[in-house]
This record gives C-alpha cells, sequence and structure tokens, in this order.
C-alpha cells in the first residue's frame, strides 16, 4: 500500500471538509441522511474513512470514477473535493438522498460532480455508463457477490473495483469468488483502510476480462440470488 498518512492532515487542514459535514448535517434535520449526529463522529466515520483510499495506485490513476450507493454522498463526496482533476459519478436508487447529495455538490462548488438516480441493474445497461469507468468504489451495505454484480459491470477492462468493507468481512469475500471471476475480475486482494482501530478493509479487484452482457441481471435478482 502506497502512503496515504496525509489524508487526515488534507482534511483537518481544508474547511470545505468540514463545511460538507455542516450542510449534510443540516439536511439531517430534515430527512435521514445518516445515523450520526455528531459532528466529530461524522468526520471521523464518513470523512477520514473516505479518504482512506487517497494515496492508493487504484485511485492515483484514475480520472473517471463511479461511487456506486453513494446514499449521503460517501465516499464520493469528500473524494470530489480531495482530487479536483478527476470527474465524479454519484449514483443512487434512492432519490431523496440524491437530492441531498446534489445540494451539497453545488453548495461546494464541485463541478467535478454528475449525481444519477438509477438502479445499478439499469444504468450497468447503458452504453455511456458500462465498462467506461477507470474505477468503481462502494461503501454500500450489500454482500460483496451482490456488490460485485452491480459494480464490475461499469469497470473498464485494465480498471478497478474498490469496496469498502470491515475485518469482518473475510466469509463474503471467500464466497464472492465465483462472482468475481463470472464477472471478469481478478481474484480480490484485501489491504487495511483507515487506522488500525477501525479495522477497516479495501478489497481491491482488477477487471481482467470484459463482463458478459447478461450481467448484471434484471432488477433485484443480484441481491436475492447474488452469484
Amino acid at each position: 500500500m502506497e502512503n496515504n498518512t496525509n489524508y487526515i492532515e488534507l482534511y483537518k487542514g481544508d474547511d470545505r471538509f468540514s463545511r460538507l459535514a455542516d450542510l449534510i448535517l443540516e439536511w439531517n434535520e430534515k430527512i435521514n441522511v445518516t445515523a450520526i449526529r455528531d459532528k466529530s463522529e461524522f468526520m471521523k466515520k464518513n470523512v477520514e474513512d473516505s479518504l482512506a483510499i487517497l494515496g492508493r495506485p487504484e485511485f492515483s490513476t484514475a480520472l473517471r470514477i463511479l461511487d456506486l450507493g453513494t446514499g449521503g454522498g460517501f465516499p464520493g463526496l469528500p473524494l470530489a473535493l480531495a482530487a479536483p482533476e478527476k470527474s465524479f459519478v454519484l449514483m443512487d436508487s434512492v432519490g431523496k438522498k440524491l437530492k441531498v447529495v446534489a445540494d451539497v455538490a453545488e453548495q461546494l462548488g464541485l463541478t467535478n460532480v454528475e449525481v444519477i438516480h438509477a438502479r445499478a441493474e439499469d444504468l450497468a445497461q447503458k452504453k455511456e455508463y458500462r465498462e467506461s469507468f477507470d474505477l468503481v468504489v462502494s461503501r454500500a451495505v450489500a454482500n460483496m457477490s451482490t456488490l460485485s454484480e452491480y459494480c464490475l459491470p461499469f469497470v473498464k477492462k485494465g480498471g478497478y473495483f474498490v469496496a469498502y468493507k470491515t475485518a469482518g468481512a473475510a466469509e463474503e469475500i471467500k464466497a464472492a469468488e465465483k462472482a468475481i471471476s463470472l464477472l471478469g475480475g481478478a481474484p480480490a486482494v484485501t489491504e487495511a483502510g483507515g487506522s488500525k482501530e477501525d479495522e477497516h478493509l479495501f478489497v481491491i479487484v482488477k477487471k481482467e476480462k470484459q463482463t458478459p452482457a447478461k450481467y448484471p441481471r434484471k432488477a433485484g435478482l443480484p441481491s436475492k440470488q447474488p452469484l
């Protein structure tokens, strides 16, 4: 893993990350965007955790990045702030949260962010999005098999899918081996993500082959019947 120790200093030295937290927590009074109400906890669990990928080669070399299942905008919004030279698509199937994400991106002046309301199963069949991203990241709460079927169809050959997971995910990563292979990915590699006490993992999958056209399957199947 490349040295990414400066990512904490990055957000602490830039008041836009604090502003990001303020804007989302303000929205949180009207719409349930996050269960976290405390700003310092928010900065640690949402901002700092999102930025932990900085310095990794999969992120450093990517120019077009998809945040799939962005929810309240994580990891996409902090990453877009940190890397204005890259373009980001933040996608989710929950429209009310995306209203918040779009508003916050506008207020922060993030011209490198596109917000899309869609299901992965549908968007991945569109030519302009399928296999068009250098990197797909996701903190979405889904098992690794399901998440791979959502994400890998968007990754171009030679690109990467990186899932943010916890240290307890070893079993689901093992169970996803078949799905990852079917979808054109190389065997997953796990690396520590964030601080040691958080015990977060990055599950890194390189795209070796094109994803067969039949994947992802129709809406609902990847979660109900994982590969």
